[in-house]
């Protein structure tokens, strides 16, 4: 990855951060406001020039990690010694600061010796959070749970097992980025629904909409309340904003395991589409899946 692109703090599943050396080149050159609509970590509005951004996700826990952190801007020292003061707190590892896991429960447990040091740990600060709703300790329990997820159970109760990860040089790297980006930066965000999101906005002609929405034919965790309904309906809205003359690009996943989305193979005939170099994993196989085909479609021309 080129070290001149910033990975999002959250490393959210379906992060576009790997892409984006590919995608910024495929973006108009000149954007006046970036709108994201499914902004998820955010990778992508950090890693594109405009003069505003406005984004979204219904996800009110994404959201208001971004809000919560993003409100150190400036105050980075701040953050970083109540985050390091939460994990000292509960007795969690932090391989950035050197407080690693004894050797021999890593000889013991050579892949998951992590997850087994901090479970305990882990299980307590998800017991305070889910009394508290203090978005300090979520955000603790997203770097150190299962490959950095935000799961809740239908009483809204945080319920995601500890992963074999903890706070490293990589987390300390992108939160830094993070903040630098909002302190220069006028960042605008929203939790609403994506269409009554978009019909909120009053777009310019130099505005672009960069779509990034669950992939019908994934198998992540947030693609679950995704439907072929909801799959016709973004496409109609898209040739809508197109009469319109609101500048757009998506990316979606024609292929992959052995599924194809014809829904959105077929309108993408009318735009632009160029192939990505893409090796897509979900969140529950990190093998690769060289019959994926993730692409990006676009209504404008990609030199102005």
């Amino acid at each position: 990855m080129n070290k001149n692109f910033i990975r999002s703090p959250f490393f959210y599943v379906g992060d576009k951060y790997k892409l984006m050396p590919q995608l910024s080149h495929l973006f108009p050159q000149y954007i006046s406001t970036y709108i994201e609509p499914f902004v998820g970590g955010g990778s992508s509005f950090l890693n594109t020039n405009a003069e505003n951004y406005i984004v979204n996700d219904v996800n009110y826990y994404v959201i208001e990690l971004h809000k919560k952190i993003s409100s150190y801007a400036g105050k980075s020292d701040e953050l970083f010694e109540t985050l390091f003061s939460v994990i000292k707190k509960y007795g969690l590892s932090c391989s950035y600061k050197n407080i690693t896991v004894p050797n021999e429960l890593k000889q013991k447990y050579i892949k998951t010796y992590y997850a087994r040091y901090n479970k305990d740990a882990y299980s307590r600060l998800k017991d305070d959070f889910n009394n508290s709703n203090d978005f300090i300790l979520l955000y603790i329990l997203l770097i150190y749970g299962f490959n950095h997820m935000l799961r809740f159970n239908s009483y809204g109760v945080f319920n995601l097992p500890v992963g074999n990860v903890d706070f490293n040089k990589n987390v300390f790297i992108a939160l830094n980025h993070y903040l630098e980006f909002m302190s220069h930066n006028n960042i605008t965000f929203f939790n609403m629904d994506y269409l009554d999101f978009i019909d909120s906005l009053n777009i310019d002609k130099d505005a672009f909409v960069y779509f990034d929405p669950p992939y019908l034919v994934a198998d992540s965790e947030y693609n679950k309340f995704w439907n072929i309904y909801d799959e016709y309906s973004l496409y109609n809205y898209l040739d809508l904003l197109n009469t319109k003359g609101v500048h757009f690009g998506i990316t979606n996943l024609v292929q992959h395991k052995g599924k194809f989305n014809y829904i959105f193979y077929e309108w993408s005939k009318k735009y632009s589409f160029y192939t990505l170099n893409s090796n897509y994993i979900s969140f529950n196989d990190n093998t690769i899946k060289k019959n994926s085909i993730e692409v990006y479609v676009t209504n404008y021309d990609k030199t102005k």
